[in-house]
Formats: structure tokens, sequence, C-alpha cells
């Protein structure tokens, strides 16, 4: 998945070795050049990143389990911050509605506002519509490359890690569904849901 997603560091190895508790594997990417500024398509495409492991699940295995929980909370919270404090509501418009302080730039999320409810339930509904949007294009990603994902994945059965010329043979042959361009630029896709994207994936 983060192999398509524009201004996405260069995925340098993936490993299945457990790593810190509940972490049963990893993607290792670095960044080309220092970044500043982070345009909505890229935030688009970091989450549907961080929902690919939970979606190779629901594709490879049929069933889900707690080890992408910590890609799942960052998923929410980046989402939130696209319509809390980065001004990219489609519903609410150019407006912060998270305090920042310090200790966000720390890693740690801050409280909203004091909004009424009304708001808030728009703002909740907002945030799942990024994250399931986004679930979504993971699963359509994973589904377009399910060959590849699948010998991918007996791979790291064998070897536990890949990294390497090995790994850039596989992200080289991966494809972009169609509607990719499209979702990305507006978050926008057609009437499929993530349940109805893996009965046609089988």
């Amino acid at each position: 998945v983060a192999a398509l997603m524009p201004g996405a560091g260069k995925v340098q190895k993936i490993s299945i070795v457990p790593r810190g508790i509940g972490a049963l594997g990893y993607t290792l990417q670095l960044p080309e050049e220092e970044r500043f500024l982070i345009a909505e398509d890229e935030i688009r495409g970091q989450i549907a990143t961080l929902l690919a492991g939970r979606s190779a699940e629901e594709i490879i295995i049929g069933k889900v389990s707690t080890g992408a929980s910590d890609d799942i909370q960052k998923a929410t919270d980046l989402a939130e911050r696209v319509v809390t404090l980065y001004g990219m509501s489609h519903k609410l418009g150019p407006i912060a509605l998270e305090k920042v302080q310090q200790q966000f730039l720390n890693g740690f999320s801050n409280p909203r506002r004091s909004v009424s409810p009304k708001v808030a339930e728009v703002i909740d509904s907002e945030v799942k519509e990024i994250v399931d949007g986004a679930h979504q294009m993971a699963l359509r990603i994973l589904e377009t490359n399910r060959g590849l994902l699948e010998e991918l994945t007996q791979h790291l059965i064998q070897t536990e890690v890949l990294e390497g010329e090995a790994l850039r043979r596989y992200l080289e042959q991966v494809q972009a569904p169609a509607e990719l361009a499209v979702w990305l630029s507006t978050g926008q896709l057609s009437n499929v849901t993530a349940v109805e994207s893996l009965e046609l994936a089988n």
C-alpha cells in the first residue's frame, strides 16, 4: 500500500519478527527528504498505509486480530487531526477545533475545544468517513495485488524478513486500482463497502 502513496517514505524492510508488546511485525519506511509540510492526499495515503496490516489480515487470514491495534489508533488520531486541527474538514471548513500545545508536538494528543454536541457529532462522523474510506482503499489495493500479496506472505513465512533487492522486485510489481488517483485527490470512493470489497476478493 505504501508503495503507491504520494510522499511516502521508501519501504526498506518488511518483517514478521515480533517487536515489542502486541507488534507481530513491522514495515520500515525511511523518508527520502526532510519534510516540513504534508499535503491532504499524502495524509490520506498515510492513513491507508496504517490500515494496510488490518486489511491484509482480512484478505489473507479471513479474520482480524489485535495485532494492528496500534496502527488503527494512529490512523484514527491522524484522521481526527485532519478534521479538528489541520482545517481540512469538508463539512466544517478551515477551522481549528483542537488546541495546539507544546505537548502535542511531543506526540501527545490534546483535548478538543469546547464544541456543541452537534459539532462533536459531525467531527466523529467525518473521522469515521475518513478512516472507512482509507480502509476500503487499502483493501482495494491489496485485492488488486492479491497474487503478489500471497506470494510475499509465503516469502515472509519462510524468511521472516524481506529487504533489499528481493523487496524491490516485489514493490516494482505493485499495481494501482483505477480509483486510487480520484480517492487521493478527493477522498471519494465509489459505493462499495469494505465487506463487499472482501466478497469481491473471494
